[in-house]
């Protein structure tokens, strides 16, 4: 989920809002959630079009994604709970909601929590290495680096990160770590700068912070949990809707949607992700990772 800023009449945009409207086409008394509210973004253009008795529950597992949500989306209409992927039946539950018209996911990291230092996320932090979206759990990015073997380094910098330098960048943080702990975000930015090459436009250790935040997260377990309960919860007609920002993520959603067609569930509304226009590009570049994929229950 690709945030700007707190400040969000100035500087929120939205990803993709237009194709994710056309997507739900929310109307009437219908239902909808939101999973990663977030700056509420995309939830202020659901509401929009919701009537007087339609409903939308917005959920997020950052704590302080909730609170600054607030007074934005204040109105009766919504609800707003901290809550993870794999709890959407159980927040639904909690309200006496058995089905809903539309799910949107918004995923990755936002630069809400990029641009604040102290939660650990962004390269150039000399706070401590932390990365969680939920500050309740316990492993940390700090733990992954100083305590994994250097096995397990190896392949979640692959798997998770398509990491090519993967097996270098974990011996030199094993020999790194012998001499000391890597205590913060810019050590270990520094690290793999030093280790490895260049990766072009992208900082060199954009894709081994990313596969520890995943790791950290939980976000690929949590994100297939989140799927297979938002499609059983949706109404026959229904749409879901996923933007992603990088392979794994897509890879994830695309298999996904592939095997929920094969069982008769879903009917899949793109068979290619849907890409950003240059001129969304232009206005936002976080924008120009974005896939969308969408999905109508069946």
């Amino acid at each position: 989920m690709l945030l700007l800023s707190m400040d969000y009449k100035k500087i929120h945009i939205p990803v993709m809002v237009k194709e994710v409207i056309q997507i739900l086409n929310p109307e009437g008394d219908r239902i909808y959630l939101d999973a990663t509210v977030g700056c509420g973004g995309h939830s202020l253009e659901i509401l929009k079009r919701l009537g007087p008795a339609g409903r939308l529950i917005g959920i997020d597992r950052d704590e302080s994604a909730i609170s600054s949500v607030k007074s934005i989306l204040d109105d009766s209409r919504v609800v707003l709970k901290k809550a993870s992927f794999s709890q959407l039946k159980e927040v639904l539950s909690e309200l006496n909601i058995e089905k809903i018209d539309g799910v949107l996911f918004d995923l990755g990291v936002s630069m809400l929590q990029l641009k604040d230092f102290e939660r650990g996320f962004s390269f150039y932090s000399e706070d401590r290495l932390d990365m969680r979206m939920d500050q309740t759990e316990q492993l940390t990015a700090w733990d992954v680096v100083n305590k994994y073997s250097e096995q397990k380094l190896i392949q979640i910098f692959r798997d998770y990160g398509n990491e090519p330098f993967a097996r270098r960048i974990a011996r030199e943080i094993i020999r790194q770590r012998n001499k000391k702990s890597i205590n913060t975000c810019k050590e270990l930015a520094d690290l793999v700068k030093k280790t490895v090459p260049g990766h072009g436009k992208l900082h060199p250790a954009t894709r081994v912070f990313q596969a520890i935040r995943i790791e950290v997260n939980r976000e690929f377990d949590e994100l297939r949990k989140g799927l297979l309960q938002a499609v059983e919860l949706l109404n026959s007609g229904g749409k879901i809707c996923v933007i992603s920002y990088h392979s794994g993520e897509d890879r994830v959603v695309k298999h996904f949607f592939r095997e929920e067609e094969q069982k008769g569930n879903l009917r899949i509304l793109n068979k290619k992700p849907l890409l950003p226009y240059l001129e969304e590009i232009s206005r936002n570049p976080s924008a120009r990772s974005a896939r969308l994929r969408g999905g109508e229950k069946i």
